[in-house]
Formats: structure tokens, C-alpha cells, sequence
């Protein structure tokens, strides 16, 4: 029998896959965790929990939010498995939080809540995308990158390339000199923006010495 399912449950259930869908869409464009599928699941699920909460109350009584209440901290446990942490910091932060934000915006729909629910699917589409543009643009994303200096000889290689990193104000750890065929080198890591790393590379070729820089990874803001 389906008497227990109206046109108004399934119109909310709807709801939170379409809107789901979006922003899984946009994540999944962008090759990031928990793509498509993933977000409509969380933003449907999160909807029929809070109807489940709020039908069950009514039928045998009992807190309207109880059942509702535990998906907060449900959700945390799917977000956690989004975030690493490996030598390149830590990445899926942002990836975690949209699921947050996507739990909440299902529960929304859940809530008869629609036009908050498309509201908060907006601005989080319009923070994922301009303000992912706007970091691109402008070179606020920071990443790790490891810097590979080789001069003919020592000399005051390492003091120089201590006062120009101190100079552009980025942290650098992993340090490491030593001679080689080539001549000294000497390597250091650091997180740097864009604009950071043009201003190193630039400084450190000034030195007259042979310079390198390679990607290591990205911090959490990016995923």
C-alpha cells in the first residue's frame, strides 16, 4: 500500500536530488571527492530522515526533530573520510564542508523548507565556483613545492637563499645542502602561492644559479 507516500513527499525527495545533483555535477566536473551521486545521496537522504523524523513523531509520538537530530553528526562520518592528510598538507576540506552543507540543504527539503533550500544551493554553488575562479585568479591558492637551487660552488649559496626566502615571508622546512657532480645544491620545501613562487624563482635566479621548482601537492582550501 502506498498510503503513506503523497505527492508532497515525493516532490520534497525530488528536491533534494535535483539540488544535490547540482552541486555534485560541480564537483564532479572538477575531478573532486564525493562528486555527483555522492551529493545526491547525502542531500536525499538527509530529506527523507528529516520526513521519517517528523512522519514517525506524529504517528506514535515523540520529539519531531529527534530522528532528524542525528544526522549532524552522522554526516561528519562521511565527511572525515574525504579528508587526507599526506606531504603535500592537508586536502578535501572544502569537499568535506560541501557535504555538510549539502546534509543541511537536505534536511531543508525535508523540512518544507524550499525556497531556503534552493537559497543555500546558490551561494554554495556561487562559493565553490567564483571564489574558486577568484583564488585561480588573483594566486591565492597555496601549494607545496620543492625548490632545488645548484651553484657552481658554496660559497654564501645557503645564507643568501635563507635571507631571500625570509624575504618573501614563506615558511621553509625540509632543508637540505650538499655537494654534488654538479656542483652545491641546495633544496628546501614551502607552501607558496602563485605569486610567491614567480617572486622565489625570480630572486633565486637573480643569484646567477641554476633553479628548479616542482609541485609537490595542494593545501585544503582547493578540495
Amino acid at each position: 500500500m502506498l498510503h503513506d507516500l503523497n505527492i508532497y513527499i515525493v516532490g520534497r525527495l525530488l528536491l533534494a536530488a535535483a539540488l544535490g545533483g547540482v552541486i555534485g555535477l560541480e564537483r564532479q566536473l572538477r575531478h573532486k571527492p564525493a562528486g555527483l551521486r555522492t551529493n545526491m545521496l547525502i542531500s536525499s537522504g538527509a530529506a527523507l530522515f528529516t520526513i521519517i523524523s517528523y512522519e514517525m513523531a506524529g504517528t506514535v509520538g515523540g520529539d519531531h526533530t529527534r530522528i532528524a537530530a542525528q544526522i549532524i553528526p552522522g554526516i561528519g562520518f562521511i565527511g572525515a573520510g574525504v579528508v587526507i592528510r599526506d606531504r603535500g598538507g592537508v586536502t578535501g576540506i572544502t569537499s568535506a564542508a560541501t557535504i555538510f552543507v549539502m546534509a543541511s540543504i537536505g534536511m531543508a527539503c525535508g523540512a518544507a523548507m524550499p525556497v531556503t533550500a534552493v537559497f543555500a544551493t546558490v551561494l554554495l554553488l556561487g562559493s565553490l565556483v567564483l571564489l574558486g575562479r577568484a583564488e585561480e585568479t588573483f594566486g591565492l591558492d597555496a601549494h607545496l613545492v620543492r625548490f632545488r637551487i645548484t651553484a657552481p660552488e658554496a660559497g654564501k649559496i645557503v645564507e643568501s637563499v635563507h635571507e631571500i626566502a625570509a624575504g618573501v615571508a614563506v615558511d621553509v622546512h625540509r632543508w637540505q645542502s650538499r655537494k654534488t657532480d654538479n656542483g652545491f645544491t641546495v633544496e628546501f620545501e614551502t607552501d607558496v602561492t602563485p605569486l610567491q613562487e614567480r617572486d622565489l624563482l625570480a630572486k633565486l635566479s637573480a643569484l646567477g644559479v641554476h633553479c628548479e621548482a616542482h609541485p609537490l601537492g595542494q593545501q585544503a582550501g582547493r578540495n
